[in-house]
């Protein structure tokens, strides 16, 4: 078997981070003075981007010179609770998740899941600095979530029993899916953006500022041209991280700005040993599947809502063809053979064609996509289903369709990540939409 120590950098920096050649480079980048203004960790979900770049930011601020990873200086122990004023944290992320593993861990050993389970907390609660939220009005609506989270957190060394723990850790588990899923935004928007960078032409109260975007590639248009301003000019002060897993999907101008840093996916072996070492528990499954496990609704069991729905689209398009008297486009036909029987054996029934009913249906087997990021998981399995039945199809027509289904999608992300509407709402709009849109396409 693999020993984590085996993939551990041999200096005392980055120790935690395991099985990642990249922070081996960081360490050395740090040391040798050569560490650039702004970087970019590149890499899968799970690969340790965000731990790193959290490190980085204690390495930085250390008060002695070599940062070793057991310093208990005042910058460090800040670190460690995520409540340096110096740091500031933006981008979404499946918290939520995060959080409830760190729970069963601190459950099981309350000693040593203490700050591992805070800590997940804390990586949420960063994302609603005033320095990022004054002036929203939405701020005022989640302000409550906030309150009670801290309450929560101070409550936990005060609770005698087992019953007593456990009553606060599933209000803050409560409050934390509700903070997630109303708070945050799938994609960074403008003002953040705005708002980070005039915090970072701040002089800093120690060493130096560190920004950190995670999944960095979802911005508003917007903010990436302010983010743009912000690399090109950095204060001297200041270390900027961006993180992400779709880095082709970053603006050119911004990649050439940013020295890469490349994370890649760890052996299972490695990945397992992971999970012990953090949440105290054996699991065969990856990092990432492992967390998925703690979701509130089994991300397994999108992929037949999916497929319920974009077989109940077909259906509506074919009989929008049907009455046009056109022929049935190869692509529509085997997008309704893969995905019903899909829906059906997982008892969704036969696809509809009445808007309402199929997406009441798809909006509670998904447990309302109370999170948010399961939203968008839905809708990725959607979109991979379209793809496999166009994959392979001989036919003359161009994928316009395909472009269709990205182009209503896309709109109901947006609606729901960034403009909070309800996901229910946003699908019922694409249902309704998409075929007859669909059906243009195909000459009607």
């Amino acid at each position: 078997m693999l020993s984590i120590a085996a993939y551990q950098y041999s200096g005392i920096m980055f120790e935690t981070i395991v099985g990642q050649g990249a922070v081996n480079q960081l360490a050395r980048d740090k040391v040798a003075g050569k560490l650039a203004p702004s970087l970019l960790f590149a890499g899968p979900p799970a690969s340790g981007k965000g731990s790193a770049a959290l490190e980085l930011a204690r390495v930085l601020s250390c008060e002695q010179a070599n940062a070793p990873e057991d310093c208990v200086c005042t910058s460090c122990a800040r670190h460690r609770a995520l409540a340096d004023p110096d740091t500031l944290l933006l981008g979404s992320r499946p918290f939520y998740a995060e959080i409830a593993a760190s729970a069963a861990a601190f459950q099981r050993d309350t000693a040593a899941g203490r700050t591992l389970f805070i800590r997940a907390i804390r990586k949420l609660l960063a994302r609603f600095s005033p320095d990022l939220w004054e002036e929203d009005a939405k701020f005022n609506k989640i302000s409550a979530y906030l309150v009670a989270l801290e309450e929560d957190i101070d409550a936990l060394n005060l609770a005698k029993t087992e019953a007593a723990l456990k009553k606060r850790v599933d209000s803050i588990l409560k409050n934390a899916l509700k903070l997630e899923s109303e708070g945050m935004s799938d994609l960074i928007p403008i003002a953040q953006i705005r708002r980070a960078a005039y915090w970072s032409h701040l002089a800093p109260s120690g060493r130096r500022k560190f920004l950190l975007l995670e999944n960095a590639d979802r911005m508003q248009e917007g903010a990436r041209n302010s983010l743009l301003k912000l690399l090109e000019e950095p204060p001297a002060s200041l270390t900027v991280v961006l993180t992400s897993a779709r880095e082709g999907t970053l603006l050119p101008t911004i990649l050439s700005r940013l020295r890469p840093y490349r994370f890649v996916q760890r052996p299972p072996e490695l990945e397992a040993q992971v999970i012990q070492s953090l949440f105290r528990e054996e699991s065969a499954k990856g990092i990432g599947a492992y967390l998925d496990s703690f979701l509130p609704v089994s991300a397994e069991s999108l992929q037949p809502l999916a497929a319920f729905l974009a077989a109940s689209i077909a259906l509506k398009t074919v009989r929008l063809l049907r009455r046009a008297g056109r022929p049935l486009p190869e692509e529509l036909v085997a997008l309704g053979k893969i995905s019903a029987p899909i829906a059906e054996n997982a008892g969704l029934g036969r696809p509809g064609t009445d808007a309402k009913t199929v997406i009441a249906k798809v909006v509670d087997g998904a447990g309302g996509f109370e999170l948010r990021s399961l939203f968008l998981r839905f809708l990725s399995s959607l979109l991979a289903l379209v793809s496999e039945s166009a994959a392979g199809e001989l036919t003359h027509t161009p994928n316009i369709g395909r472009d269709i289904w990205r182009k209503y999608t896309g709109e109901a992300a947006n609606a729901v990540g960034t403009y909070n509407q309800s996901p229910a709402l946003a699908l019922e709009r694409l249902m309704s939409a998409l075929p007859s849109e669909l059906a243009r396409s195909f000459g009607v």
